[in-house]
């Protein structure tokens, strides 16, 4: 396995289905094949992309569908999360299950693309920090 299966992992991890980027970087970082620097950065910035591929969905479904009662249940409330923390409600994107919902609903509430970009990126790389030095 390689950095680009790692990459897609993260990517797809992030995006369509749920995945399991964290076992492929463990099992990566176990292995010492790889200097952990290029592990950490191939999984953060294949999940940073997949997370900003569901914000700019987020942004597509608000232009589509502005009244906000068409969401899901999940992202009505991942919707209400965000417009009540803002921009750093982000941070959590990594985590299973809400953290889809939390970058669709910044992408709908049209959050300032640089910033959730950066915030989003740092939340998946303290993630992948942690798993890589439990594994190492």
């Amino acid at each position: 396995m390689g950095l680009w299966e790692l990459f897609l992992s993260a990517f797809i991890s992030s995006t369509i289905a749920p995945g399991g980027s964290e076992a492929v970087l463990a099992y990566m970082a176990s292995t010492g094949s790889y200097r952990i620097e290029n592990l950490l950065l191939a999984a953060t910035v294949g999940n940073t992309l997949g997370a900003m591929t569901t914000w700019g969905l987020g942004m597509l479904a608000a232009k589509k569908f502005p009244v906000p009662t068409l969401l899901s249940a999940d992202k009505q409330k991942a919707l209400d999360v965000v417009k009540a923390r803002g921009l750093w409600a982000l941070f959590f994107s990594w985590l299973p299950i809400v953290g889809d919902a939390l970058c669709f609903a910044g992408g709908w509430l049209k959050l300032p693309l640089l910033s959730a970009f950066l915030i989003i990126m740092l939340g998946k790389f303290c993630r992948y920090l942690v798993v890589a030095w439990l594994f190492v």
